[in-house]
């Protein structure tokens, strides 16, 4: 009789612990699934997040032309903004300098330059050591 009594007390034990087992896991299941939502959310916020930052240097890169194009014939050498819409352009083709006037509706030749002007171009490297050596 004793030998029953230990089995029984033995399965009891086992269904508790399967029962503690299951209601662990329950809980569990309940716990990883916010964090696996909030791993998700922070993996598309990032995706998001890069996304973004490329377009805007791309739109950078583009509105302030800080990627220079030396293969073409027409070349823009100087801009200066005159207004919101109005610019003044320095436009080298071949050898002769053209400066244009440029508004939202027209381009004007102001004009024909006889002499070219020198614009002197540095490149990045020039510009970060001169200012590294204004600090």
């Amino acid at each position: 009789m004793s030998i029953s009594v230990i089995l029984n007390a033995a399965s009891a034990a086992q269904a508790s612990m399967a029962e503690v087992a299951n209601q662990g896991a329950v809980a569990t299941t309940k716990v990883t699934e916010p964090s696996q939502m909030a791993a998700a959310a922070s993996m598309l916020g990032g995706l998001i997040l890069v996304l973004l930052l490329i377009f805007v240097l791309a739109y950078l890169l583009r509105r302030f032309n800080l990627v220079p194009t030396n293969h073409s014939v027409l070349k823009t050498l100087a801009v200066t903004s005159l207004g919101q819409k109005e610019r003044l352009v320095l436009v080298q083709v071949g050898e002769q300098q053209y400066l244009l006037g440029v508004s939202g509706q027209q381009v004007n030749l102001i004009d024909k330059l006889a002499e070219p002007i020198e614009i002197e171009s540095t490149s990045f490297a020039e510009k970060l050591r001169q200012a590294k050596l204004k600090q």
